[in-house]
């Protein structure tokens, strides 16, 4: 099961004065956290420094200027996309827990009426503040749990308690920390509270976020049977936003169920030089795969959208398409058969360019168009499924 991890960062007057909160929430702006966590107070300047969601921890008290600390311009940037209680409370041992949890102040904000808060902040101090975390999981959308000692939270006990309504959010001082908070008993923690100034280590974190979130695909092999010369068709250029490595490209062919690994044109030529941001994919008719594991026809592709790039070991990440370039140029028609897993045979086949810029993953490695031969075998991604708008489906259908 593919989950959706999130990144937040702490930013409340525990980290130090504004100056010292303003620098790591620009860290985490320029980084790509997904949320800000700070004091009510300064939700109206998180807003003013980016675009990104800010969770608050819950103050009764009247919300004062104080400091350097100016109100924002208006009632609407003042408001938290998410507020948490807990601080100064009895979710970080403030305030003595009660004996009966029905008695406490914290869960009897999480159960107004007035959605007045909707997430609780839990120090785990021992089994009865894990108890404690695990009854406001019934009424919040988020807990986020911490410790003074990352290593003993009982990570796995809330992963394997807190239901899927709950976001449970999970306290890290660095990247490792975040990584094993994300993986703990395969499933991991939906999201990481980071707790550090160092710009290097919050960025490594949401790279370990980006990556928990991939998927890494099993490539296989189908043989070349045909190679032929086609008349021109429309050929779609997918140029991207991102910097391709030599072994990353994308998957597209002229059916869902067999997509051929095309290379980015990462290497220079005697014609042209190298465009690393750029998949000649084949014709409008055929498909590229998504980050979603579903697919788009080429000719749907827009600025903006968002393309399925892969290296030829399967690791695969998001690329935005920054343009589509369609041109009417000449074509081959490749024709491969892979094995099925029943040891049947199946026919897949595209549309690609007559250039020998253009480059397709092979078992001995890039080889380009014009020089690929009956026999050879290509790397291909292949999914005995039929497709309905992108959507993988069961029910037959014939592509040929």
């Amino acid at each position: 099961m593919t989950r959706t991890r999130s990144v937040w960062i702490r930013a409340d007057d525990a980290v130090g004065d504004w100056d010292a909160r303003r620098a790591r929430i620009t860290a985490g702006l320029e980084a790509g956290v997904d949320w800000v966590l700070v004091d009510e107070r300064d939700v109206s300047r998180v807003r003013e420094l980016g675009d990104v969601n800010v969770a608050a921890f819950r103050s009764d008290a009247d919300v004062d200027v104080i400091d350097d600390v100016e109100a924002g311009d208006g009632d609407e940037y003042a408001v938290a996309d998410a507020y948490i209680v807990g601080k100064d409370g009895e979710g970080d041992g403030t305030v003595d827990l009660p004996t009966d949890f029905s008695g406490s102040a914290d869960l009897s904000t999480l159960r107004r009426d007035d959605n007045r808060a909707q997430g609780a902040f839990v120090r785990i101090f021992d089994q009865d503040y894990e108890s404690f975390a695990e009854a406001a999981a019934r009424d919040a959308e988020f807990v986020v749990v911490a410790s003074e000692n990352w290593q003993i939270i009982p990570l796995e006990n809330l992963i394997a308690r807190i239901g899927d309504d709950t976001t449970l959010v999970a306290g890290a001082t660095t990247a490792e920390e975040a990584r094993t908070a994300f993986e703990t008993l395969e499933l991991g923690a939906e999201g990481v509270l980071l707790d550090t100034d160092d710009p290097d280590e919050i960025r490594k974190t949401v790279e370990v976020r980006d990556e928990a979130e991939r998927e890494t695909l099993d490539l296989t092999t189908a043989t070349v049977t045909a190679v032929e010369r086609t008349g021109s068709a429309d050929r779609v250029c997918v140029d991207t936003g991102s910097i391709m490595d030599h072994d990353e490209g994308m998957l597209v062919g002229s059916m869902s169920r067999g997509l051929f690994f095309v290379h980015a044109e990462t290497a220079d030529s005697p014609y042209v030089a190298s465009r690393p941001f750029r998949v000649n994919a084949g014709a409008v008719h055929a498909y590229v795969r998504t980050p979603d594991g579903g697919t788009k026809y080429l000719s749907e592709l827009r600025s903006g959208d968002e393309v399925q790039v892969l290296d030829t070991s399967g690791k695969t990440r998001e690329a935005v398409v920054g343009r589509v370039k369609i041109e009417k140029r000449p074509m081959f028609r490749v024709q491969a058969e892979v094995e099925t897993e029943d040891g049947e045979t199946d026919r897949i086949e595209t549309l690609i360019q007559n250039a020998e810029t253009v480059k397709v993953a092979t078992s001995t490695g890039r080889k380009a168009v014009t020089d690929l031969a009956e026999g050879d075998e290509v790397r291909v991604y292949y999914e005995d499924v039929a497709r309905h708008f992108g959507e993988a489906v069961e029910e037959s259908i014939i592509e040929q």
